[in-house]
């Protein structure tokens, strides 16, 4: 069987499904059989889901925000669906800004949204898939979550938060038979910069650092070169690897900025390593 088709045997529930990436992998999984929990805070705009395949979509409202609505959700996709095999944290929404661009709520709301959102959906989730032991969780992050640019300040700092946080995730349930994996997307042609962004005042003082970055959003919407659909495959894919990645970076742009991340890391590795080495007690030689 290949591995799409195997993806498609098992039950996936995925969050921030009206638009997007998580709007295009749900599609994609009900194309090809799969049956999928869609969820949005307005369930209407993924209404036309269940019209077009059926019992297959599970539609149920839920925002990351609300602990209560996550609960819900996760109870009654279990009680519809009978069990949950693939949870994909795709929840959230971006934050151009410079840092003191950025007003202090809306550091906490994104916050709640990208990091807060995804270990509430997580931490309710895994009870089921321990007792199981099994289930993949899919949380997907950002290229800005492995590479920080000006601009992106405080989406880069959730997604970070996100990156951090599942390499732990995935430690501690590796036992329970539970494989992690961050999605890194690139560039991707959907309406995340409009529909799915927010943008603080501009300051003139970051004219020629954020300016440069929010100018560049604009310009280059809609012209984005990573495929949404190609992108679900590539989800899906992954899901069935024997041996999955803990980050699976989506898009040429995305490998290109990390590869250039970790050649500089390594040069400051390099250049000061004595003065890194040089931090430690001084045996008296007693």
């Amino acid at each position: 069987m290949e591995p799409l088709q195997r993806a498609a045997s098992r039950i996936w529930f995925v969050t921030g499904c009206s638009s997007g990436l998580g709007r295009a992998l749900c599609e994609r999984l009900l194309e090809s059989g799969a049956r999928a929990v869609c969820t949005a805070r307005n369930v209407e705009s993924i209404a036309d889901l269940r019209q077009r395949h059926g019992k297959r979509a599970i539609i149920l409202p839920l925002d990351v925000t609300d602990p209560g609505s996550v609960q819900s959700a996760v109870q009654d996709a279990l009680a519809e669906a009978g069990a949950i095999d693939v949870l994909v944290n795709n929840a959230g929404y971006g934050l151009v800004g410079a840092l003191e661009e950025v007003e202090e709520d809306a550091v906490r709301a994104v916050f709640d949204a990208n990091v807060y959102g995804t270990y509430r959906v997580t931490r309710a989730v895994l009870p089921h898939m321990r007792e199981r032991r099994s289930g993949h969780i899919l949380n997907v992050s950002s290229m800005a979550g492995f590479v920080a640019g000006p601009g992106f300040c405080f989406y880069s700092a959730t997604k970070f938060a996100v990156e951090g946080m599942t390499e732990a995730l995935a430690g501690e349930v590796a036992g329970f038979g539970v494989r992690v994996t961050l999605i890194e997307p690139g560039p991707f042609r959907t309406d995340f910069r409009s529909r799915s962004m927010q943008s603080a005042p501009a300051m003139k003082a970051y004219a020629e650092t954020v300016g440069k970055f929010r100018k560049a959003l604009s310009d280059t919407d809609g012209k984005q070169p990573g495929d949404p659909r190609l992108a679900a495959e590539a989800m899906m894919a992954v899901v069935e690897a024997e041996q999955p990645p803990l980050r699976l970076p989506l898009g040429e742009v995305c490998l290109t900025a990390m590869r250039g991340k970790l050649d500089r890391v390594r040069e400051d590795l390099d250049r000061w390593e004595a003065v890194a080495l040089a931090t430690s007690y001084v045996s008296s030689g007693h």
